[in-house]
């Protein structure tokens, strides 16, 4: 069982950043690959990021490559989201979530655990 707890959320203006951090129980951290979802209002839940077990490897939405950056720390068991640039679009609830897979990170339905999210508000 892993238990995923966000932070980091909060309102800020555009081209501000925020960074999220998601903190995550257990011993057992650096066996699953992780990700970054987002969901705005009325609008279904899309990939953000994800990254391998080891941090090696990332992935990224086309929309925010260039923008955002994931990385982790196994030894605090934590990953982060580094967001820059922020735009009023970018306005959305953001999730952490675990998986024990090590392909299709962006495919929601293969994360095993989830996170409460952290609410991220961009204002023009």
């Amino acid at each position: 069982q892993v238990q995923l707890v966000e932070s980091g959320g909060g309102l800020v203006q555009a081209g501000g950043s925020l960074r999220l951090s998601c903190a995550a129980s257990g011993r057992t951290f650096s066996s699953y690959a992780m990700g970054w979802f987002r969901q705005a209002p009325g609008k279904e839940r899309e990939f953000v990021a994800g990254i391998s077990r080891s941090g090696d490897s990332t992935y990224y939405a086309n929309s925010v490559k260039g923008q955002f950056t994931i990385s982790r720390d196994n030894a605090k068991n934590t990953v982060n989201l580094q967001m820059n640039s922020l735009k009023p679009e970018d306005t959305a609830r953001y999730y952490c979530a675990a998986t024990a897979r090590i392909s299709a990170l962006a495919v929601a339905r293969v994360y095993d655990y989830w996170g409460q999210g952290t609410q991220v508000t961009v204002s023009s």
